[in-house]
């Protein structure tokens, strides 16, 4: 029985009666959205010409029907039967994130780790019997909010130590419980995914505004156990920033941090949880600190003659304590998806509050763009956002999941990588990254594209996002990606960056992370492990070996 389909067998309707919107199970997004045959055509065509060979061939994506999984190891006892799903659709689409790998192997038709029995609980009680369930039983749990992880956080991928693996999805946990109007905060489950978080903030005048490219199809605990980062490219980079305090189900016992502002009270227990990744207990629910909803707000798009006078005035922007909440620099490659061919990089600056008109903030802000040969062009009010180059990219940023997952399916090397460094090494940093990524494009896939952007900047730093973009083939898709993913992770940690600035560390940042992390909090974050989790059954292999 499928659970996630409201118990109706997945696939299997009755002739008249509507079959319900789903998403896949094998990619990004819903089943009846994508580019269509037309589209797909034109971006195979336009991705033939932009790597330089003569053509290249389409693949199409897996239907349920043609996924042969292993029958489930474990079977649940009968309290929790009614929780629980071994339904082909629900095991498949747990089986992943939506990482490079992920889709090439469900091109492919390789499920060969799918979840034993995927759980929906209904409230903490389900998953306290869960957990002791599987501590008592020796399976393993990889808690699931959106599925949206690309770095292998929620794939059940634990070897042979455990009896079965069990994919705990908390979409039943979708409610905002209480509002605190007063202190501008609410007390929100943790399953919950964006659109109806915001839904249920909306008559209250509220709004969370943490809105990272996976939005859509991500919960407020999935942003809490990856340490997500959001809208706002200054101030309020991640999700940290809200949360003001957390309640944690471990399979030692309940983890509920006392709600306040600001404490000075020690170590403070919600950052001990923040950017888990599941490994050390289920984040049930979170007061979260809100804010009133935007009414104005501004728009400019920047152009700069070559990315390091952007760089200048990027930096220039973000030690004057204007605090924009745009502030994406696009090198001239990147700049092509907000549809400026001119070969110049493009600033997407934006500001908005619901207290006070932002004039004053976006003209000293375009000060400071001016004093590095910066060209604006500025939009006001309340559909700002949406047109010029800033809505291109905007629209461009949004779909882009959509566009990967068809590159995919053309046989082409596509992903991203993300990192922050301090402004006095950018330089070097960049020149460097670079340098070592298309050396790999040039190996294994006879050359390549490359392109750069600030998602996030701070007064001592920006936060990079590459993207690159190269020719392989569906059959060695994945070691042409993991030669390329290598260097561009050595490179990173080898030049002073992080492994990740907001898209987790996982299964495939673990290298990296043991890389970047002190030993003596390694030390220390085992033994907290060991407390909290005695039995070993929570994302084993994640942040801490099974």
């Amino acid at each position: 029985m499928s659970i996630s389909d409201g118990g109706a067998p997945a696939g299997r309707y009755p002739p008249d009666t509507p079959r319900p919107r789903r998403r896949k199970f094998w990619g990004w997004g819903w089943e009846d959205e994508g580019p269509d045959a037309e589209q797909q055509a034109r971006m195979g065509a336009s991705t033939a010409q932009r790597l330089g060979v003569s053509e290249v061939q389409a693949v199409a994506p897996p239907t349920i029907d043609e996924i042969d999984l292993r029958a489930p190891r474990i079977t649940p006892p009968p309290p929790l039967e009614e929780i629980c799903s071994t339904d082909p659709y629900d095991r498949a689409g747990h089986s992943y994130g939506k990482s490079f790998k992920d889709i090439v192997r469900a091109y492919l038709r390789q499920y060969p780790e799918p979840p034993d029995v995927v759980a929906f609980p209904r409230d903490e009680g389900d998953i306290v019997s869960l957990l002791d369930w599987c501590s008592s039983s020796g399976i393993a749990v990889v808690p699931y909010g959106g599925g949206s992880s690309v770095v292998g956080g929620v794939e059940p991928a634990v070897g042979d130590l455990y009896l079965g693996t069990v994919s705990l999805d908390l979409a039943r946990l979708d409610k905002v419980i209480d509002v605190d109007r007063a202190s501008r905060a609410a007390r929100i489950q943790a399953g919950v995914y964006g659109p109806a978080l915001e839904d249920q903030l909306r008559p209250h005048g509220l709004t969370l505004r943490h809105f990272p490219q996976s939005f859509e199809f991500s919960t407020l605990g999935g942003w809490i156990a990856t340490r997500s980062g959001g809208h706002y490219a200054t101030l309020y980079t991640h999700i940290d920033d809200f949360v003001e305090s957390l309640r944690v189900i471990t399979p030692s016992g309940v983890s509920e941090s006392r709600r306040l502002p600001g404490s000075g009270a020690g170590p403070s227990p919600d950052r001990l949880f923040v950017g888990s990744e599941g490994t050390l207990g289920v984040i049930t629910e979170a007061w979260m600190r809100l804010q009133d909803r935007p009414t104005f707000r501004g728009t400019a798009s920047v152009r700069f003659p070559d990315f390091a006078s952007g760089v200048a005035a990027v930096r220039a922007v973000s030690q004057s304590g204007l605090y924009p909440s745009n502030c994406r620099l696009l090198d001239p490659a990147e700049a092509v998806s907000a549809g400026e061919t001119s070969g110049k990089a493009v600033l997407v600056l934006g500001f908005e509050s619901a207290d006070h008109p932002v004039d004053a903030w976006m003209a000293r802000a375009l000060e400071c763009c001016a004093d590095h040969k910066g060209e604006a062009d500025v939009r006001a009010g309340e559909g700002a956002q949406r047109e010029g180059a800033a809505g291109a990219w905007r629209n461009s940023f949004i779909r882009a999941p959509y566009g990967r997952d068809t590159m995919v399916g053309l046989g082409t090397i596509v992903d991203t990588f993300e990192t922050s460094i301090t402004w006095d090494r950018f330089e070097e940093f960049h020149a460097g990254v670079s340098a070592a990524v298309m050396a790999a494009l040039k190996e294994v896939c006879g050359g390549g594209w490359l392109s750069c952007r600030f998602t996030h900047v701070y007064p001592d730093g920006p936060a990079p996002y590459y993207s690159f973009l190269g020719a392989g083939r569906l059959d060695s898709a994945i070691a042409q990606w993991e030669a390329v993913k290598t260097a561009a992770a050595d490179a990173v940690i080898a030049h002073g960056g992080t492994i990740t600035h907001h898209h987790a560390v996982g299964r495939d940042h673990r290298p990296w992370y043991d890389r970047q992390r002190p030993e003596p909090f390694a030390a220390a974050l085992k033994s907290v492990k060991a407390t909290l989790d005695p039995q070993r059954i929570l994302n084993p292999g994640v942040l801490i070996d099974p």
